[in-house]
Order: C-alpha cells, then sequence, then structure tokens
C-alpha cells in the first residue's frame, strides 16, 4: 500500500506537501517520454490512491519545460514493431489501465501542462480533471502520424466529452497540435498562466481543493464518471442517493454551523 509520506518511485519524481502530491515525469533531456516501466508504475501509483487517505489532491506535470512526449520511440515504439499481438495487446491494455485508474481514484488530479505533450502524454492530460496550461502548450493526440488509429486509451470516449464530437474528430484524425488559446476556448485547457507559474497554480489550486470538502469531492468525481452512460432519470436518481451519502458527512454539517456562526468552514473530508 502506498505510504504518501515515503513513497520513493524509480520512473519518476514526487513530492508530497499539505495533503497534495505532485508527480513528475523527469526526463527533461527527452521531453519526458513514458517508458514500459514508468508506464506500469503510474498505472499503480493511482490505483494504490484509492487507499492513500492521506493525498487528497494529485498535481501531474514534467520536468524542463515540457509535460510529456508520449512513448519513448526508442524504447517502446521500436519494440512494438516486433511484438506479436498477445504481446502488443497487453501493451495496450497496461496503458488503458492507466487511465482507468486515474479516472478511478477518488481525487481531483490537476494536470500543469507546459510545452510538448503529445501521444501518451496528451492522454495523461485528457484523463485528468482540470489541466492549466501555458502559452508554450501544445498538445497533440498524433497516433495517425504513426500508423495507428486515434482510439488509444479511451480517447474516443473521453475527449468528445470535453470538447465535443467536432473537435475531438479533428484531433484524432489529424494528430495536429492543440494550442494554448484554442485549447482554451474549446475548454480542454481550464486556464493558461505563465509557464513559470504553471506548477505553482495547479498546486495552489489542488491545495484549495484539499482543503474542501474531500469526500464529497471523490463522490463529485465518482458521478462524473459513472453519469456518462445513464439516462437522465438514472443519473438524478443516482445524485439523490449520493448527495444522501454527503449530508451525513461531518462537513456537512461543519458547513452548516459554520454558515450559522458567520465564519468560514473548515473541512476535514468525514
Amino acid at each position: 500500500m502506498l505510504n504518501p509520506a515515503d513513497y520513493s518511485p524509480k520512473h519518476f519524481a514526487y513530492a508530497f506537501d499539505g495533503k497534495v502530491a505532485t508527480v513528475t515525469l523527469n526526463r527533461p533531456e527527452r521531453k519526458n517520454p513514458l517508458t514500459f516501466e514508468s508506464y506500469a508504475e503510474l498505472r499503480d501509483f493511482f490505483r494504490d490512491l484509492v487507499y492513500a487517505t492521506e493525498v487528497k489532491a494529485v498535481v501531474v506535470t514534467g520536468a524542463g519545460g515540457n509535460f510529456c512526449s508520449g512513448g519513448d520511440v526508442h524504447e517502446i515504439i521500436g519494440p512494438l514493431t516486433k511484438m506479436e499481438m498477445p504481446e502488443l495487446l497487453a501493451f495496450t491494455r497496461m496503458t488503458g489501465d492507466l487511465v482507468k485508474a486515474m479516472r478511478a481514484c477518488p481525487q481531483p488530479v490537476i494536470a500543469a501542462i507546459d510545452g510538448i505533450c503529445a501521444g501518451a502524454g496528451a492522454i495523461m492530460a485528457m484523463a485528468s480533471d482540470i489541466r492549466f496550461a501555458t502559452p508554450a502548450t501544445k498538445t497533440a493526440f498524433l497516433f495517425t502520424r504513426v500508423g495507428l488509429a486515434g482510439a488509444d486509451m479511451g480517447a474516443c470516449a473521453i475527449l468528445p466529452r470535453i470538447i465535443g464530437q467536432g473537435r475531438a474528430s479533428d484531433l484524432l484524425f489529424s494528430g495536429r497540435s492543440l494550442g494554448a488559446e484554442e485549447g482554451e476556448r474549446w475548454g480542454f485547457y481550464n486556464r493558461i498562466v505563465a509557464s513559470e507559474e504553471v506548477l505553482n497554480e495547479a498546486q495552489a489550486y489542488a491545495a484549495m481543493l484539499a482543503s474542501g470538502p474531500t469526500f464529497a469531492h471523490g463522490i463529485t468525481k465518482n458521478q462524473l464518471n459513472i453519469e456518462w452512460a445513464m439516462s437522465l432519470d438514472v443519473a438524478i436518481e443516482a445524485e439523490a442517493q449520493a448527495q444522501s451519502i454527503c449530508m451525513q458527512t461531518r462537513d456537512f454539517e461543519r458547513a452548516y454551523n459554520a454558515f450559522v456562526a458567520k465564519s468560514k468552514p473548515v473541512f476535514e473530508g468525514n
């Protein structure tokens, strides 16, 4: 089980401060590409967050002015061309498991994206709950550029829900880059900030969420996930049940008492 204070990954940098975990893809000389090992370690990290109750929010970023250039050409792409179907399917299922783990963890995930954000990096940004960009950010779902389908790691399911079917089709067919202003206008980026401030802004936002009703945040994230496939009637009933659960928390009572006392509530996540 992940111990947030002592966790020491091998394939990315990690810090834990004030209930916020920060994951930094840390191969700046190559624009932070992923390897078989880093994929798996990231997947396991996000899976374990389900049990890491001390972590209330997560920031994902990249070192050296870039977010992530995708799968490493020499360490992943080359070997994939020599694999048979069973090995290829095991790999694509493993990469998809990273997205499922990011979506399934109860903590909000905030991506601080600077510079290049391509391929699997674009997918990790997409799988995050909130995305902060910089004027230099360029996000590209460039799978077609290497002869693959745009249907990778849930892109055809998640991306249209963020920016719409037509815009997602444009990016997934063409593989072109989505710049900062266009991406913010489309709703892919939540905010654009200066490169030197993007990590601080993301961490401040994460800290704000971490100081809030974190049990309720987990419920919100779960409902955002599961209501994709629900009818409106079923979704409203699911939200009625979810909200009644939250109404039993001490945080709900704390908020009421603070309102009566004309003070700011101090949430404790229970």
